[in-house]
Protein backbone atom coordinates (compact mmCIF):
# COMPACT_ATOMS: atom_id res chain seq x y z
CA UNK A 1 0.00 0.00 0.00
CA UNK A 2 1.25 3.25 -0.42
CA UNK A 3 -0.25 6.30 1.43
CA UNK A 4 0.14 9.94 1.02
CA UNK A 5 0.78 12.40 3.53
CA UNK A 6 -2.37 15.14 3.80
CA UNK A 7 -2.73 18.00 5.67
CA UNK A 8 -6.23 19.06 6.09
CA UNK A 9 -8.18 22.07 7.12
CA UNK A 10 -9.37 25.13 6.29
CA UNK A 11 -6.49 27.91 5.75
CA UNK A 12 -3.53 25.53 5.26
CA UNK A 13 -2.79 26.61 2.04
CA UNK A 14 -0.83 29.32 3.91
CA UNK A 15 1.94 26.65 5.11
CA UNK A 16 2.93 25.55 1.24
CA UNK A 17 5.31 28.35 1.60
CA UNK A 18 7.38 27.21 4.71
CA UNK A 19 6.98 23.37 3.60
CA UNK A 20 9.20 24.71 0.55
CA UNK A 21 11.62 26.38 3.05
CA UNK A 22 12.04 23.48 4.87
CA UNK A 23 12.55 21.65 1.62
CA UNK A 24 15.39 23.74 1.27
CA UNK A 25 13.74 24.45 -2.80
CA UNK A 26 15.83 27.14 -4.36
CA UNK A 27 13.76 27.32 -7.63
CA UNK A 28 10.19 26.67 -7.56
CA UNK A 29 7.60 25.74 -10.74
CA UNK A 30 4.01 26.42 -9.81
CA UNK A 31 1.85 24.94 -12.03
CA UNK A 32 -1.83 25.88 -12.62
CA UNK A 33 -4.10 27.00 -15.31
CA UNK A 34 -5.31 30.06 -16.72
CA UNK A 35 -8.88 30.18 -14.96
CA UNK A 36 -7.68 29.43 -11.94
CA UNK A 37 -4.56 31.55 -12.28
CA UNK A 38 -6.79 34.58 -11.29
CA UNK A 39 -8.62 32.80 -8.50
CA UNK A 40 -8.47 32.71 -4.74
CA UNK A 41 -6.32 29.07 -4.09
CA UNK A 42 -3.57 30.70 -6.51
CA UNK A 43 -3.16 34.04 -4.48
CA UNK A 44 -3.20 31.85 -1.45
CA UNK A 45 0.00 30.17 -2.58
CA UNK A 46 1.71 32.86 -4.06
CA UNK A 47 1.06 35.07 -0.87
CA UNK A 48 2.31 32.01 1.20
CA UNK A 49 5.69 31.91 -1.51
CA UNK A 50 5.69 35.68 -0.94
CA UNK A 51 5.99 36.05 2.43
CA UNK A 52 8.73 33.04 2.84
CA UNK A 53 10.75 34.62 -0.05
CA UNK A 54 10.30 31.15 -2.07
CA UNK A 55 11.53 31.97 -5.86
CA UNK A 56 9.47 30.71 -8.39
CA UNK A 57 7.97 30.87 -11.75
CA UNK A 58 4.88 30.01 -12.50
CA UNK A 59 3.22 28.33 -15.41
CA UNK A 60 0.00 28.67 -15.86
CA UNK A 61 -0.41 26.91 -19.66
CA UNK A 62 -2.20 23.88 -18.13
CA UNK A 63 -4.83 22.71 -19.96
CA UNK A 64 -8.23 21.17 -18.59
CA UNK A 65 -8.39 17.18 -19.73
CA UNK A 66 -4.80 17.72 -20.62
CA UNK A 67 -3.22 16.20 -24.44
CA UNK A 68 0.54 14.52 -25.32
CA UNK A 69 0.84 17.98 -26.63
CA UNK A 70 0.22 19.75 -23.71
CA UNK A 71 2.23 17.89 -21.53
CA UNK A 72 5.32 18.33 -23.37
CA UNK A 73 4.53 21.93 -23.25
CA UNK A 74 4.58 21.75 -19.79
CA UNK A 75 7.72 19.10 -19.52
CA UNK A 76 9.76 21.60 -21.82
CA UNK A 77 9.04 24.60 -19.30
CA UNK A 78 9.96 22.11 -16.55
CA UNK A 79 13.36 21.11 -18.05
CA UNK A 80 14.15 24.62 -18.89
CA UNK A 81 13.04 25.98 -15.79
CA UNK A 82 15.85 23.23 -13.60
CA UNK A 83 13.47 23.34 -10.79
CA UNK A 84 14.01 21.30 -7.33
CA UNK A 85 10.50 21.79 -6.39
CA UNK A 86 7.03 21.91 -7.79
CA UNK A 87 3.39 23.30 -6.81
CA UNK A 88 0.17 22.34 -8.41
CA UNK A 89 -2.85 24.02 -7.89
CA UNK A 90 -5.64 22.66 -9.57
CA UNK A 91 -8.07 19.72 -10.62
CA UNK A 92 -6.75 16.83 -11.72
CA UNK A 93 -5.44 18.37 -14.68
CA UNK A 94 -3.14 20.53 -13.54
CA UNK A 95 -1.36 17.94 -10.46
CA UNK A 96 -1.51 15.67 -13.44
CA UNK A 97 0.58 17.69 -15.91
CA UNK A 98 2.68 18.82 -12.62
CA UNK A 99 3.49 15.01 -12.23
CA UNK A 100 4.78 14.37 -15.87
CA UNK A 101 6.60 17.34 -16.12
CA UNK A 102 8.46 16.08 -13.13
CA UNK A 103 9.10 12.89 -14.64
CA UNK A 104 10.05 14.02 -17.64
CA UNK A 105 12.47 16.62 -16.13
CA UNK A 106 14.11 14.83 -14.26
CA UNK A 107 14.56 11.58 -17.01
CA UNK A 108 16.06 14.31 -19.73
CA UNK A 109 17.28 11.55 -21.98
CA UNK A 110 13.46 9.78 -21.79
CA UNK A 111 11.43 9.84 -24.52
CA UNK A 112 7.97 10.56 -24.15
CA UNK A 113 6.48 7.02 -25.26
CA UNK A 114 8.96 5.56 -22.54
CA UNK A 115 6.74 5.72 -19.49
CA UNK A 116 3.56 5.96 -21.19
CA UNK A 117 0.92 2.93 -20.22
CA UNK A 118 1.60 -0.22 -22.26
CA UNK A 119 -0.13 -1.83 -24.76
CA UNK A 120 0.39 2.67 -25.97
CA UNK A 121 3.70 3.26 -24.21
CA UNK A 122 6.62 0.66 -23.22
CA UNK A 123 5.36 1.10 -19.78
CA UNK A 124 8.89 1.49 -18.28
CA UNK A 125 9.49 1.04 -14.18
CA UNK A 126 10.05 4.80 -12.93
CA UNK A 127 13.67 4.56 -11.44
CA UNK A 128 14.86 8.15 -11.43
CA UNK A 129 14.84 10.04 -8.15
CA UNK A 130 11.81 12.66 -8.99
CA UNK A 131 11.81 16.26 -7.24
CA UNK A 132 9.38 16.35 -4.42
CA UNK A 133 5.69 17.85 -5.61
CA UNK A 134 3.33 19.39 -3.51
CA UNK A 135 -0.18 19.49 -4.86
CA UNK A 136 -3.09 21.90 -3.83
CA UNK A 137 -6.32 20.72 -5.34
CA UNK A 138 -9.53 22.97 -5.82
CA UNK A 139 -11.87 20.42 -7.13
CA UNK A 140 -13.05 17.58 -4.89
CA UNK A 141 -12.85 14.65 -7.83
CA UNK A 142 -10.04 12.87 -8.94
CA UNK A 143 -7.81 12.57 -5.60
CA UNK A 144 -4.95 13.29 -7.57
CA UNK A 145 -3.17 14.65 -4.87
CA UNK A 146 -2.80 11.09 -3.68
CA UNK A 147 -2.45 8.67 -6.81
CA UNK A 148 0.91 8.18 -9.09
CA UNK A 149 -1.35 8.23 -12.16
CA UNK A 150 -1.06 10.98 -14.77
CA UNK A 151 -3.93 10.87 -17.44
CA UNK A 152 -4.00 12.18 -20.68
CA UNK A 153 -5.34 12.13 -24.06
CA UNK A 154 -3.31 10.85 -26.70
CA UNK A 155 -4.54 12.68 -29.60
CA UNK A 156 -3.11 10.76 -32.21
CA UNK A 157 -5.07 7.95 -31.79
CA UNK A 158 -7.80 9.71 -30.02
CA UNK A 159 -7.97 7.67 -26.74
CA UNK A 160 -6.88 8.88 -23.30
CA UNK A 161 -3.87 6.92 -21.53
CA UNK A 162 -1.47 7.87 -19.01
CA UNK A 163 1.34 6.79 -16.53
CA UNK A 164 1.17 4.69 -13.50
CA UNK A 165 3.86 4.66 -10.97
CA UNK A 166 3.93 5.23 -7.35
CA UNK A 167 7.51 7.43 -7.78
CA UNK A 168 4.85 10.34 -9.39
CA UNK A 169 2.68 10.58 -6.22
CA UNK A 170 3.00 14.20 -4.57
CA UNK A 171 4.91 14.07 -1.24
CA UNK A 172 1.69 16.05 -0.10
CA UNK A 173 -1.71 16.87 -0.46
CA UNK A 174 -2.82 20.34 0.91
CA UNK A 175 -6.58 20.28 1.41
CA UNK A 176 -7.80 23.01 1.83
CA UNK A 177 -11.48 23.01 1.95
CA UNK A 178 -11.98 27.27 0.69
CA UNK A 179 -10.90 25.97 -2.13
CA UNK A 180 -13.72 24.10 -3.17
CA UNK A 181 -15.99 27.28 -2.66
CA UNK A 182 -15.15 28.89 -5.90
CA UNK A 183 -16.25 25.72 -7.77
CA UNK A 184 -19.34 26.15 -9.74
CA UNK A 185 -22.45 23.79 -10.23
CA UNK A 186 -21.54 21.36 -12.65
CA UNK A 187 -17.71 21.37 -11.90
CA UNK A 188 -19.09 20.39 -8.30
CA UNK A 189 -21.26 17.68 -9.70
CA UNK A 190 -18.99 16.18 -12.55
CA UNK A 191 -16.04 16.46 -9.52
CA UNK A 192 -18.50 14.36 -7.60
CA UNK A 193 -18.98 11.56 -10.35
CA UNK A 194 -15.17 10.50 -9.95
CA UNK A 195 -15.33 10.26 -6.54
CA UNK A 196 -18.28 8.65 -6.42
CA UNK A 197 -17.22 5.94 -9.28
CA UNK A 198 -13.80 5.52 -7.47
CA UNK A 199 -15.16 4.39 -4.69
CA UNK A 200 -17.45 1.88 -6.65
CA UNK A 201 -15.24 0.67 -8.67
CA UNK A 202 -11.97 -0.01 -6.55
CA UNK A 203 -14.71 -1.69 -4.04
CA UNK A 204 -15.52 -4.31 -6.89
CA UNK A 205 -12.06 -4.75 -8.27
CA UNK A 206 -10.94 -8.53 -9.11
CA UNK A 207 -9.28 -8.88 -5.80
CA UNK A 208 -5.51 -8.42 -5.19
CA UNK A 209 -5.20 -12.26 -4.67
CA UNK A 210 -6.74 -13.22 -7.61
CA UNK A 211 -4.75 -11.21 -10.16
CA UNK A 212 -1.62 -13.17 -11.55
CA UNK A 213 0.92 -13.75 -12.26
CA UNK A 214 2.73 -12.59 -9.84
CA UNK A 215 5.39 -10.03 -10.79
CA UNK A 216 9.24 -10.87 -11.04
CA UNK A 217 10.32 -8.04 -9.32
CA UNK A 218 8.07 -5.92 -6.56
CA UNK A 219 9.32 -2.67 -8.87
CA UNK A 220 7.08 -4.18 -11.89
CA UNK A 221 4.41 -4.33 -9.09
CA UNK A 222 1.03 -2.52 -10.68
CA UNK A 223 -0.04 0.76 -8.72
CA UNK A 224 -3.57 -0.81 -9.13
CA UNK A 225 -3.56 -4.03 -7.68
CA UNK A 226 -6.91 -5.04 -7.20
CA UNK A 227 -9.22 -4.79 -4.45
CA UNK A 228 -7.78 -5.03 -1.28
CA UNK A 229 -8.70 -5.25 2.86
CA UNK A 230 -7.35 -1.45 3.31
CA UNK A 231 -8.56 0.21 0.07
CA UNK A 232 -12.03 -0.97 0.96
CA UNK A 233 -12.54 0.51 4.54
CA UNK A 234 -11.08 4.42 2.59
CA UNK A 235 -13.68 3.20 -0.64
CA UNK A 236 -16.33 2.61 1.44
CA UNK A 237 -15.80 5.74 3.70
CA UNK A 238 -15.36 7.77 0.42
CA UNK A 239 -19.05 6.31 -0.81
CA UNK A 240 -21.02 7.30 2.72
CA UNK A 241 -19.42 11.09 2.27
CA UNK A 242 -20.63 11.27 -1.41
CA UNK A 243 -24.44 9.67 0.04
CA UNK A 244 -24.14 12.14 2.55
CA UNK A 245 -23.05 15.68 1.34
CA UNK A 246 -22.54 15.42 -2.73
CA UNK A 247 -26.34 16.79 -3.66
CA UNK A 248 -26.06 18.99 -0.42
CA UNK A 249 -22.47 20.45 -2.26
CA UNK A 250 -24.35 20.81 -5.80
CA UNK A 251 -27.09 22.36 -4.61
CA UNK A 252 -26.05 25.03 -2.45
CA UNK A 253 -22.69 26.75 -2.95
CA UNK A 254 -22.83 28.30 0.61
CA UNK A 255 -23.06 24.60 2.17
CA UNK A 256 -19.14 24.62 3.99
CA UNK A 257 -20.03 21.48 5.60
CA UNK A 258 -20.96 19.50 2.70
CA UNK A 259 -17.99 21.13 0.59
CA UNK A 260 -15.48 20.73 2.93
CA UNK A 261 -16.41 17.01 3.33
CA UNK A 262 -16.74 16.41 -0.22
CA UNK A 263 -13.09 17.24 -0.85
CA UNK A 264 -11.82 14.92 2.01
CA UNK A 265 -14.18 12.33 0.41
CA UNK A 266 -12.19 12.61 -2.87
CA UNK A 267 -8.82 12.00 -1.02
CA UNK A 268 -10.08 9.21 0.64
CA UNK A 269 -11.42 7.40 -2.77
CA UNK A 270 -8.11 8.46 -4.25
CA UNK A 271 -6.35 6.28 -1.33
CA UNK A 272 -8.55 3.53 -1.78
CA UNK A 273 -8.15 3.48 -5.65
CA UNK A 274 -4.89 4.77 -6.03
CA UNK A 275 -4.22 1.29 -4.69
CA UNK A 276 -6.85 -0.93 -5.74
CA UNK A 277 -7.42 0.47 -9.06
CA UNK A 278 -10.77 1.15 -11.08
CA UNK A 279 -12.55 -0.59 -13.92
CA UNK A 280 -15.05 -0.97 -16.75
CA UNK A 281 -16.30 2.91 -16.11
CA UNK A 282 -13.12 4.52 -16.22
CA UNK A 283 -11.89 2.40 -19.28
CA UNK A 284 -14.75 2.98 -21.24
CA UNK A 285 -14.33 6.52 -20.20
CA UNK A 286 -11.14 7.40 -21.66
CA UNK A 287 -12.41 7.27 -25.70
CA UNK A 288 -15.96 8.86 -24.43
CA UNK A 289 -13.78 12.22 -23.98
CA UNK A 290 -10.90 11.44 -26.27
CA UNK A 291 -13.88 11.23 -28.64
CA UNK A 292 -15.63 14.33 -27.75
CA UNK A 293 -17.28 15.45 -31.15
CA UNK A 294 -18.87 19.17 -30.06
CA UNK A 295 -20.14 19.14 -26.68
CA UNK A 296 -19.07 21.76 -24.06
CA UNK A 297 -20.42 21.59 -20.53
CA UNK A 298 -22.39 24.25 -18.50
CA UNK A 299 -19.53 26.14 -16.24
CA UNK A 300 -16.77 25.04 -17.67
CA UNK A 301 -14.67 27.78 -18.92
CA UNK A 302 -12.84 26.49 -21.85
CA UNK A 303 -12.33 27.36 -25.79
CA UNK A 304 -12.40 23.35 -26.99
CA UNK A 305 -14.91 20.81 -27.04
CA UNK A 306 -14.85 18.66 -24.09
CA UNK A 307 -16.71 15.69 -21.90
CA UNK A 308 -15.67 16.55 -18.26
CA UNK A 309 -14.03 13.30 -16.92
CA UNK A 310 -16.35 12.47 -14.41
CA UNK A 311 -19.93 12.85 -16.98
CA UNK A 312 -17.45 10.62 -19.28
CA UNK A 313 -17.31 8.05 -16.24
CA UNK A 314 -20.50 8.19 -14.47
CA UNK A 315 -22.45 7.99 -17.44
CA UNK A 316 -21.72 4.00 -18.08
CA UNK A 317 -22.21 3.34 -14.22
CA UNK A 318 -25.69 1.97 -14.13
CA UNK A 319 -24.62 -0.74 -17.69
CA UNK A 320 -21.43 -1.36 -15.83
CA UNK A 321 -22.73 -2.16 -12.40
CA UNK A 322 -25.41 -4.22 -13.73
CA UNK A 323 -23.04 -6.25 -15.73
CA UNK A 324 -20.17 -6.94 -12.79
CA UNK A 325 -22.46 -7.94 -10.22
CA UNK A 326 -23.15 -11.52 -11.19
CA UNK A 327 -19.45 -11.40 -9.65
CA UNK A 328 -19.53 -9.92 -5.78
CA UNK A 329 -23.01 -9.62 -5.66
CA UNK A 330 -22.79 -8.76 -2.03
CA UNK A 331 -20.80 -6.03 -2.62
CA UNK A 332 -22.86 -4.33 -5.24
CA UNK A 333 -25.93 -4.62 -2.77
CA UNK A 334 -23.84 -2.89 0.37
CA UNK A 335 -23.07 -0.11 -2.06
CA UNK A 336 -26.98 0.22 -3.47
CA UNK A 337 -27.66 0.25 -0.10
CA UNK A 338 -25.25 3.03 0.96
CA UNK A 339 -26.68 5.19 -1.69
CA UNK A 340 -30.08 5.05 -0.37
CA UNK A 341 -31.81 1.76 -1.73
CA UNK A 342 -33.78 -0.07 0.42
CA UNK A 343 -32.41 -3.66 0.41
CA UNK A 344 -34.49 -5.64 3.12
CA UNK A 345 -36.48 -7.37 0.27
CA UNK A 346 -33.54 -7.48 -1.96
CA UNK A 347 -32.72 -10.76 -3.43
CA UNK A 348 -28.62 -11.25 -4.41
CA UNK A 349 -29.19 -12.02 -7.67
CA UNK A 350 -30.97 -8.69 -8.10
CA UNK A 351 -28.13 -6.80 -7.05
CA UNK A 352 -26.87 -5.22 -10.23
CA UNK A 353 -30.48 -3.95 -11.28
CA UNK A 354 -30.88 -2.54 -7.82
CA UNK A 355 -27.35 -0.80 -7.60
CA UNK A 356 -28.09 0.36 -11.78
CA UNK A 357 -31.22 1.59 -10.84
CA UNK A 358 -30.46 3.39 -7.85
CA UNK A 359 -27.51 5.27 -9.37
CA UNK A 360 -29.95 6.06 -12.60
CA UNK A 361 -32.52 7.79 -9.62
CA UNK A 362 -29.04 9.49 -7.87
CA UNK A 363 -28.13 10.92 -11.85
CA UNK A 364 -31.61 11.73 -12.96
CA UNK A 365 -31.65 13.91 -9.06
CA UNK A 366 -29.03 15.71 -10.13
CA UNK A 367 -30.05 16.93 -13.78
CA UNK A 368 -27.14 14.87 -15.63
CA UNK A 369 -27.47 14.49 -19.87
CA UNK A 370 -29.42 11.84 -20.93
CA UNK A 371 -27.01 9.20 -21.60
CA UNK A 372 -24.35 9.27 -24.37
CA UNK A 373 -26.83 10.17 -26.95
CA UNK A 374 -27.46 13.63 -24.80
CA UNK A 375 -23.91 14.27 -25.40
CA UNK A 376 -23.26 13.78 -28.75
CA UNK A 377 -22.77 9.81 -29.50
CA UNK A 378 -25.00 7.61 -31.30
CA UNK A 379 -24.96 3.73 -32.17
CA UNK A 380 -22.87 4.48 -35.07
CA UNK A 381 -20.43 5.65 -32.74
CA UNK A 382 -20.16 2.26 -30.76
CA UNK A 383 -17.38 0.63 -32.63
CA UNK A 384 -15.12 3.87 -32.45
CA UNK A 385 -15.86 3.50 -28.74
CA UNK A 386 -15.07 -0.09 -28.57
CA UNK A 387 -11.99 0.16 -30.28
CA UNK A 388 -10.49 3.19 -27.96
CA UNK A 389 -11.43 0.66 -24.51
CA UNK A 390 -9.79 -1.96 -25.66
CA UNK A 391 -6.16 -0.42 -25.07
CA UNK A 392 -7.28 0.08 -21.75
CA UNK A 393 -6.25 -3.06 -20.34
CA UNK A 394 -4.37 -1.81 -17.51
CA UNK A 395 -8.25 -0.40 -15.94
CA UNK A 396 -10.22 -3.13 -17.91
CA UNK A 397 -8.57 -6.23 -16.28
CA UNK A 398 -9.39 -5.17 -13.14
CA UNK A 399 -13.37 -5.86 -13.75
CA UNK A 400 -14.56 -8.77 -11.74
CA UNK A 401 -15.52 -9.89 -14.84
CA UNK A 402 -13.94 -10.23 -17.82
CA UNK A 403 -15.45 -8.79 -21.13
CA UNK A 404 -15.45 -9.68 -25.02
CA UNK A 405 -15.47 -6.79 -27.25
CA UNK A 406 -19.67 -7.89 -27.71
CA UNK A 407 -19.70 -6.81 -24.20
CA UNK A 408 -18.21 -3.70 -24.20
CA UNK A 409 -21.01 -3.00 -27.35
CA UNK A 410 -23.43 -3.94 -25.55
CA UNK A 411 -22.80 -1.66 -22.65
CA UNK A 412 -21.99 1.14 -24.77
CA UNK A 413 -25.50 0.50 -26.24
CA UNK A 414 -27.29 0.08 -22.82
CA UNK A 415 -25.57 3.52 -22.09
CA UNK A 416 -27.00 5.97 -25.03
CA UNK A 417 -29.85 6.54 -22.59
CA UNK A 418 -30.49 6.29 -19.30
CA UNK A 419 -33.89 7.38 -18.26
Amino acid sequence: MAISNIRYGEGVTKEVGMDLQNLGARRVCLMTDKNLSQLPPVHAVLNSLAKYDINFQMYDNVRVEPTDQSFLDAIKFAKKGEFDAYVAVGGGSVIDTCKAANLYASSPTSEFLDYVNAPIGKGKPVTVPLKPLIAVPTTAGTGSETTGVAIFDFKELKVKTGIASRAIKPILGIIDPLHTLSMPERIVANSGFDVLCHALESYTALPYNMRSPCPSNPINRPAYQGSNPISDVWALHALRIVAKYLKRAIRNPEDREARANMHLASAFAGIGFGNAGVHLCHGMSYPISGLVKTYKPKDYNVDHSLVPHGLSVVLTSPAVFAFTAQIHPERHLEAAEILGADIRTARIKDAGFILADTLRKFLFDLNVDDGLAAIGYSKADIPALVKGTLPQERVTKLSPRPQTEEDLSALFEASMKLY
